[in-house]
């Protein structure tokens, strides 16, 4: 385990490791579940920077329970209710792992990223100045940029090698990838979820101005919600006291990252930079206050 300060950068478990990603490290448990740490690693511009951000994991994790716990009803989720110890027998492996875990069941993974977008950021406002729509979906004229949509739109995307991009494509695209049936399932559902939480977030303060869903089939095709939820990683977080359309609001995420490595003299490969002290305090800060709002933990 690479532990220091109460962060884990990366972890070695006593499990067959399937996957070390930018962010998560996928254990296999058995043919029929996956252990899932989310470390305390952070990613901009694709980089993994060498330094990890305290107790982003565990935010990411409690935050993404406290998400599928409120879906169930529109969604069946990847949860397993098990305890750590029947999986991870040693304790200090245990203690660093702390709230950074998920137990899964193992499902087929869908090769669609369903994002929806509820207001005008991002590559959706780039998009929307070239072609006065987003991903093929023609909006009005004369929005601006972070304007609130007159509706949530479905805007999906592929799912990029490792080291590549994701690709916005459009519904009939996404169709041709999952079949006509799943393709509609995966939108219904992105749309309520969406819909559904972004109500609840506004009453506490929080925008979710767009988000990204993973969907997968279980053995008799039934779609259920995994990997992430409507975290600050996978979603985009605004302060609604501080909303104002026309420029890019602050975020509850990475932003502060974002923000310092745009001022350096670096060409957004690896290795990434050291950040100072300050950004890694204040984005640490941002991750917990987007947690505290959200769940009143």
């Amino acid at each position: 385990m690479k532990k220091t300060n109460n962060t884990l950068f990366e972890s070695n478990l006593d499990l067959n490791l399937l996957n070390r990603g930018k962010v998560r490290d996928i254990y296999e448990v058995d043919r029929d579940h996956l252990l899932i740490i989310t470390t305390d690693r952070l990613s901009a511009f694709d980089v993994v920077l060498p330094q990890p951000i305290p107790g982003k994991g565990e935010v990411l994790t409690r935050v993404a329970n406290f998400w599928f716990n409120r879906t169930k009803a529109l969604v069946p989720n990847h949860l397993v209710d098990i305890p750590l110890e029947q999986i991870v027998t040693e304790p200090l492996q245990r203690t660093a792992i702390g709230d950074r875990w998920m137990l899964v069941r193992r499902l087929n993974p869908l090769p669609v990223e369903a994002i929806v977008r509820g207001y005008l950021i991002g590559s959706g406002w780039k998009d929307y100045q070239l072609t006065g729509g987003i991903c093929g979906i023609q909006l009005p004229e004369g929005l601006v940029q972070a304007d609130k949509l007159p509706e949530p739109i479905f805007t999906p995307s592929t799912k990029a090698e490792a080291g590549g991009h994701d690709e916005n494509i459009n519904f009939s695209q996404a169709a041709d990838l999952l079949g006509d049936d799943i393709a509609r399932q995966v939108r219904d559902l992105s749309l309520a979820i969406y819909t559904e939480s972004a109500h609840y977030a506004l009453e506490r303060g929080i925008i979710i101005a767009d988000t990204k869903f993973e969907f997968g089939l279980d053995a008799d095709g039934a779609i259920h919600l995994i990997d992430e939820v409507l975290t600050p990683d996978s979603s985009r977080f605004w302060p609604a006291s501080s909303y104002r359309p026309g420029s890019s609001p602050p975020s509850f995420d990475k932003q502060f990252v974002r923000d310092y490595l745009e001022t350096l003299d670096w060409n957004k490969t690896p290795p990434g930079p050291e950040l100072p002290q300050q950004v890694i305090d204040k984005t640490a800060e941002k991750y917990r206050e987007a947690e505290t709002r959200l769940t009143g933990r």
